[in-house]
């Protein structure tokens, strides 16, 4: 099913005209596009909220791949105060890896 397509005209100030037309750009979208996505209101659309939430997930894959070694050790009985350091320095990585990309989202 083909969806009904209807164009609507828009008056901008120069000003406006040529943000519109940078921040669509810096977005790696067209105007058209980045206009779409504002209106649908979907932020996890936009390039630079998925390049945040991609490193994100690479943080938390590399950190869970150390808690998991942490986890084989203390299984086999080599867990020390040292191991018990780095994990809790993992975790606070992870907290703050966390805490940038809520900051930069504006807690939606």
């Amino acid at each position: 099913m083909k969806k009904e397509v209807v164009k609507k005209t828009l008056r901008l100030v120069k000003e406006d005209s040529d943000l519109l037309y940078e921040k669509a750009k810096q977005a790696g979208m067209n105007e058209n596009e980045y206009l779409r996505v504002l209106i649908r209101e979907k932020p996890a659309d936009m390039p630079e909220i998925r390049g945040l939430m991609k490193s994100l997930i690479n943080e938390v894959n590399h950190i869970g791949v150390n808690v998991n070694q942490i986890a084989r050790n203390s299984n086999a009985g080599y867990f020390g105060s040292a191991d018990r350091q780095q994990l809790l320095a993992y975790m606070q990585k992870l907290n703050e890896a966390v805490e940038q990309v809520v900051a930069k989202l504006g807690n939606q």
